[in-house]
């Protein structure tokens, strides 16, 4: 693929950055303990591995994971990317707007931690990208203008076989809670194993139809984002964040519900943000 300048991914309707770090404030050098819900940790973890259902949803599953990261482990976003049956990395999901944006620029580039996750299938630790900006210097700069100074990329793997990684960010440089990281790539093993387990279910053509779907759907979902944002003059967050509470509430797939509103068979009408 072409590289993206760092400023192509920030056009219209992209988030506002998060307020970037100044220079000469101090790199932390003891980690950031961070207090954990164990009820929600166990909770999560029964979560992930009950993926035996009809109506699994991959997306909604793999969104689950990435915000249980941010509210357990207390990474500032988190981000999951997957390959697809032909190998290639996708944005499957992504606690927030400015991360969905950074995964896409690492793809776009070709250039990143969480893709040198990825192919090599180990962890990738950086307390500080300014510190090792030589690396991936597009990557860094973009990082760096979308307010995030640290990145732990986590493989999701069985044995031998890599399916994508989770890709952990934070606004502060410094070591990782030592507690919290085993804690997250148990959680990206057990979501590795449920998605592991769809495919065996389901057996490999099915998966791959099934991954298609979530492609698309992801797309759907977005341009639901796109139009509910527009039209309640919220951020795209907060446009998902609605749309999801309301699929949960009546009761519905979250990709459903995004094509009866893209295709005007829902209206949405008594949303409420």
């Amino acid at each position: 693929m072409s590289p993206l300048p760092p400023t192509a991914l920030l056009s219209a309707g992209a988030p506002a950055p998060l307020p970037e770090r100044r220079g000469g404030a101090a790199t932390r050098t003891e980690p950031k303990v961070h207090a954990m819900d164990e009820r929600l940790l166990a909770k999560t973890f029964v979560e992930l591995a009950d993926n035996l259902v009809a109506d699994f949803d991959l997306i909604d599953f793999l969104r689950l994971l990435t915000d249980r990261c941010v509210g357990l482990l207390g990474a500032s976003a988190a981000g999951v990317l997957l390959a697809d049956h032909n190998g290639e990395l996708r944005v499957m999901a992504a606690s927030d707007e400015h991360v969905r944006l950074l995964e896409l620029f690492q793809l776009q580039n070709d250039e990143g931690p969480c893709l040198e996750c990825f192919h090599s299938g180990v962890p990738v630790t950086i307390p500080d990208l300014a510190a090792e900006a030589h690396r991936w210097p597009r990557f860094a700069a973009q990082a760096r203008t979308s307010g995030f100074a640290a990145v732990q990329a986590l493989p999701m793997r069985l044995r031998d076989e890599v399916v994508g990684a989770l890709n952990l960010f934070g606004t502060e440089p410094g070591p990782f809670d030592p507690v919290g990281t085993p804690i997250a790539q148990a959680l990206a093993d057990v979501a590795t194993i449920s998605l592991l387990q769809q495919r065996s279910t389901r057996r490999s053509s099915v998966l791959n139809e099934q991954l298609q779907s979530a492609l698309n759907s992801r797309v759907l979902i977005e341009q639901a984002k796109g139009k509910l944002a527009e039209r309640l003059g919220i951020d795209m967050e907060q446009s998902f964040t609605a749309l999801r509470g309301y699929a949960r509430a009546h009761n519905r797939r979250l990709s459903d519900l995004a094509r009866a509103f893209i295709d005007g068979t829902e209206t949405l009408a008594d949303l409420r943000v």
